[in-house]
């Protein structure tokens, strides 16, 4: 768990900063949503954790570098789905694009007038 107890980490309201708990070490972040950074620590830690049962390695530099690594992957396999349409999207915008040159061809919609 990313924080310390269950009950909600410390918050300075002074400075904006929350205190948090990622793989047993305790950090004092700031930011202007700390709850925010309460869900980014939980979620850090869940991966630090997840990498640390499915390795052997009790070195945690080496684990947050391997969950670094997790979130660097997840983040781009989105991003890619994001950018790149999935071909259900590109066959609908090619029929779409299709029926939009068919009603701008035909003079019946387009304003023209024929004498």
């Amino acid at each position: 768990m990313a924080t310390a107890t269950k009950q909600p980490p410390p918050r300075d309201v002074d400075n904006g900063s929350v205190r948090v708990e990622i793989f047993d070490q305790v950090y004092n972040l700031r930011g202007t949503d700390a709850d925010y950074i309460i869900k980014l620590a939980e979620y850090v830690d869940g991966k630090m954790r997840a990498v640390s049962e499915q390795t052997a390695t009790v070195d945690s530099v080496r684990l947050a570098v391997l969950a670094a690594l997790n979130i660097a992957d997840e983040y781009h396999m989105l991003k890619r789905r994001v950018e790149v349409p999935a071909p259900e999207m590109r066959q609908r915008r090619t029929k779409l694009e299709k029926a939009l040159d068919e009603v701008l061809q035909d003079p019946r919609h387009t304003g023209s007038i024929h004498s």
